[in-house]
């Protein structure tokens, strides 16, 4: 029934978050690689390593995995490289769970990633191409067509338009993330908000563990 070959449902392995010292080992993702292989689609992520896990790690005498909590996944560099060479062969894995899913489905991704380089630079071939099609559909939008998507949301009232660029729609304003996840899937377009930046290579991942930035390794 695993195979997927042989049935009719698709699963992802979903795999997050990895954590140092729990389960990041050689023998871990040599694991996971075996296991993708009975799944249509592998995800991988990080930790979401907030106050609330941090306070959860020190009451039960752990080691704290990071030197700092975050608002943002943490994926290190060096264990992403990990990761990509584990899975050097694999023609199904991927850095977001719209990804993998829509990949799982044969469908454009929703979620506004294409475009995003070093999302895509793991995807294969068919699936770019049919995210292509479908970019070329939806276009990157104007700031009109941004604010017409939003009207609809009472907590995107003071929605300011800052940048568009290829990559993304840089946005102020919005009360709260959510009307940031409504945008993005409605308009099938990347919206940042202007006080959490998207830095490249690091999309929507906390800096910690990456070269140039103040949380180095």
């Amino acid at each position: 029934m695993s195979t997927p070959t042989h049935r009719r449902y698709r699963t992802i392995l979903y795999w997050r978050p990895l954590v140092p010292g729990l389960n990041d080992t050689d023998e871990h993702l040599t694991r996971a690689y075996t296991l993708s292989q009975h799944a249509d689609a592998t995800v991988f992520t990080g930790l979401f390593y907030r106050d609330q896990i941090a306070a959860y790690y020190q009451a039960n005498g752990l080691p704290k995995p990071y030197s700092e909590t975050t608002r943002r996944k943490i994926m290190t560099e060096t264990l992403e490289c990990r990761v990509l060479n584990a899975f050097s062969d694999s023609a199904s894995l991927f850095r977001k769970t719209s990804c993998a899913v829509s990949y799982a489905h044969g469908l454009p991704d929703y979620n506004g990633h294409y475009g995003i380089h070093e999302l895509c630079d793991i995807c294969p071939l068919s699936q770019l191409d049919l995210c292509q099609r479908a970019h070329r559909v939806h276009r990157v939008p104007t700031v009109k067509r941004i604010h017409e998507v939003a009207r609809v949301l009472p907590e995107a009232a003071e929605l300011k338009v800052v940048d568009i660029t290829e990559r993304a729609a840089v946005v102020s304003g919005l009360s709260t993330e959510q009307p940031r996840y409504y945008l993005q899937h409605a308009l099938g377009f990347q919206i940042h908000d202007e006080r959490h930046p998207h830095h490249a290579r690091r999309h929507g991942r906390a800096d910690i563990g990456w070269k140039g930035t103040r949380t180095d390794e």
